[in-house]
């Protein structure tokens, strides 16, 4: 056979207990089977690869496994998948039929489904396919109900159901849904406890951890064998910081009692924060590492230090926009100076100072833009490149939603960033509610730009951008009058900070 006519296929496997999948029948050995014995008879198919999804749920399609596969037919090495049935490739039905009706043909990838005798080059699908996916969308909804109904169960009867055990503590053997104490990592949450009382602050306490060489928790966690990632952690982090002492210092678990329920997972693998008067607490369920005295004594010392910051003087119109060009961190405002959020709190041997002035970062920013606006002969052009422009109907094309929803996703990943920066006390709770609300604004006007495009809004939408002062007086003089946290929005994307007076500006309307 001529290789053109030759499928180079990819085999796709998933599993979830979460969507009620038999562990039999629908187990990884078995689906890998059924594909490699389906293969043997089909001549015009080789195996180019397999994919496996083992514990992710089929309701979302961000799955590592189920992505490569995408990354390697986007490259040209994949023209065809082949899977044990429908439900294993998905079980959103409007996402799975927008794979299969319209990505898949449109990429020239053929689609097999084994077991629900589904073959796109044979022929073409039939009108009981949108149904079969709504009865598996369906299904897995049902079971997850069942599943969260279950959990929630055991939760309020003080068993515990997460998969890693806080610092401190371990699964019982003889009971997963017990908390046993690990006598290492329970040692070093009494020398926490002790050290606070003691009058040591949050980063004093990182910094001599660190500096006995003890492993941080998902440090300790992946020395002890588990399977653990961090995904609040920056990969470069493996030490001891303000924030993991806080969350320690915070945590009731080490009482005695058991606190569960801090989030709430939705469909397509969307969660939520819950308010701790929504958390699942039940006391004595297990040994405390700490006596109720110091506990208490520790909890009046964390309401004591609360920080009562002036707004007006501390406020940071480069909160979330301002990383180390190294580690990756957050820099901390200081007086009137940026420092790397690393080296402010564990010291030197982590990362270095990258310090620069406040008023030097401003100067450097405000030349450059005007450097930018100068050089640029249609100002109105720019502004649209920041979703700020008038948007007409034959503008509406595919590249200029790609282009604002590339936009909307930065968006979001800033505003996640300056959570992030709250988290970690960088910023107080005043300044994240404020910087909060900008991003939601600038997310709102990105969504009626996208609205626009498809013609689900008015042009009266657009026409009200215009009305922004600073965007008024670009346009008019064509210079920034003042540099303030509207126009770092507006315009920014991130700012790098090197050594060595180096930094890196990536504006929303530049590349990368």
């Amino acid at each position: 056979m001529n290789s053109d006519y030759l499928y180079h296929s990819a085999a796709y496997i998933r599993l979830s207990r979460e969507d009620g999948d038999k562990a039999e029948s629908d187990s990884i050995a078995n689906q890998k089977k059924l594909i490699a014995d389906y293969l043997k008879d089909q001549s015009d198919c080789i195996l180019y690869d397999t994919y496996v999804d083992d514990g992710f749920s089929g309701t979302t399609f961000s799955r590592p496994g189920f992505q490569k596969m995408i990354s390697d037919i986007e490259s040209g090495a994949v023209n065809c998948v082949i899977v044990k049935d429908l439900s294993r490739f998905g079980r959103d039905y409007i996402e799975t039929g927008k794979y299969l009706e319209r990505y898949f043909p449109d990429h020239a990838v053929r689609f097999i489904a084994i077991t629900d005798h589904i073959d796109s080059a044979k022929r073409a699908y039939d009108m009981l396919l949108p149904i079969k996916n709504i009865f598996n969308e369906q299904y897995a909804r049902d079971i997850s109900g069942k599943i969260h109904a279950s959990l929630s169960a055991k939760q309020k009867s003080g068993e515990f159901i997460g998969a890693f055990a806080s610092y401190g503590y371990q699964k019982s053997p003889a009971d997963k849904n017990k908390l046993v104490i690990d006598t290492y990592a329970a040692a070093i949450v009494k020398k926490i406890f002790n050290l606070y009382t003691e009058g040591c602050g949050k980063l004093r306490i990182a910094s001599i951890l660190n500096r006995e060489g003890i492993p941080c928790p998902s440090e300790y966690k992946k020395l002890s064998g588990q399977n653990y990632r961090n995904s609040n952690r920056l990969e470069s982090t493996s030490y001891w910081t303000y924030s993991t002492i806080n969350r320690i210092l915070h945590n009731e678990m080490y009482l005695g009692n058991m606190v569960q329920g801090k989030t709430c997972q939705q469909m397509r693998n969307k969660s939520r924060e819950k308010n701790p008067s929504e958390w699942v607490i039940v006391p004595g369920t297990h040994e405390p590492i700490i006596d109720i005295f110091t506990w208490q004594k520790a909890q009046d010392l964390l309401c004591r230090r609360t920080r009562n910051l002036d707004l007006d003087s501390s406020r940071n119109i480069f909160a979330g926009f301002l990383k180390c060009g190294d580690c990756g961190r957050s820099l901390v405002k200081k007086r009137d100076c940026f420092y790397c959020g690393t080296y402010v709190r564990s010291g030197r041997q982590y990362c270095t100072p990258h310090l620069i002035a406040r008023k030097t970062l401003e100067n450097i920013l405000s030349e450059d833009l005007h450097t930018v606006i100068r050089n640029t002969d249609n100002l109105e052009k720019i502004i649209a490149l920041q979703d700020c422009g008038k948007v007409s109907g034959n503008q509406t094309n595919k590249s200029e939603k790609t282009r604002i929803q590339s936009e909307l996703n930065k968006t979001r990943r800033m505003k996640k960033a300056v959570y992030e920066d709250y988290r970690e006390e960088l910023i107080s709770r005043e300044e994240f509610i404020s910087y909060r609300k900008d991003y939601t604004q600038r997310e709102e006007l990105l969504i009626n730009q996208l609205s626009c495009l498809e013609g689900n809004a008015t042009a009266q939408t657009t026409e009200t951008i215009f009305e922004t002062p600073w965007i008024q007086h670009l346009l008019e003089y064509g210079s920034i009058q003042n540099l303030d946290r509207e126009v770092i929005i507006a315009m920014l994307h991130e700012i790098r900070v090197y050594e060595n007076h180096h930094i890196k500006i990536i504006y929303n309307f530049s590349d990368k």
